[in-house]
């Protein structure tokens, strides 16, 4: 009986992270101060601002896997992503802003303390894919 109960205590933690909505409020907000540098559960990453550049971020941002656009966009200035983990489908919120001639992005995670380096490595391979591209053109 106990088994029964934590079976069923587990499957309902997997639901409520799948299944937990998403305030827009809360997520969608402006960065405010950044830089480049990593804490426990979130990264922040700022660029140099170029035409177009936000645009190809935010396409990098919906090529990624288990990833799509919470709210906002490209006229708007401030996009912000939500990215599922593969097994257990933690979210990881993501927000990409222009602002003047830096764009800043943050990402971080919603459940848990350390998100083990993820997602300064999706911002890293964000900005590295973009300038590629952009390097191609």
């Amino acid at each position: 009986m106990v088994w029964l109960i934590l079976v069923l205590a587990v499957v309902a933690g997997m639901a409520f992270i799948r299944l937990a909505p998403s305030d827009v409020s809360r997520w969608h907000r402006p960065i405010g101060e950044a830089e480049n540098t990593d804490g426990e559960g979130w990264s922040g990453r700022v660029v140099q601002s170029s035409p177009g550049l936000l645009s190809d971020l935010h396409q990098g941002m919906l090529a990624l896997p288990r990833t799509e656009l919470l709210s906002g966009g490209v006229g708007e200035g401030r996009l912000t992503y939500i990215t599922r983990s593969k097994l257990m489908g933690f979210p990881d919120y993501t927000t990409i802003e222009q602002d003047g001639d830096q764009i800043k992005l943050y990402a971080r995670l919603r459940f848990g303390k350390s998100d083990m380096g993820v997602n300064g490595k999706r911002l890293d391979g964000l900005i590295e894919r973009a300038r590629a591209k952009r390097a191609e053109r």
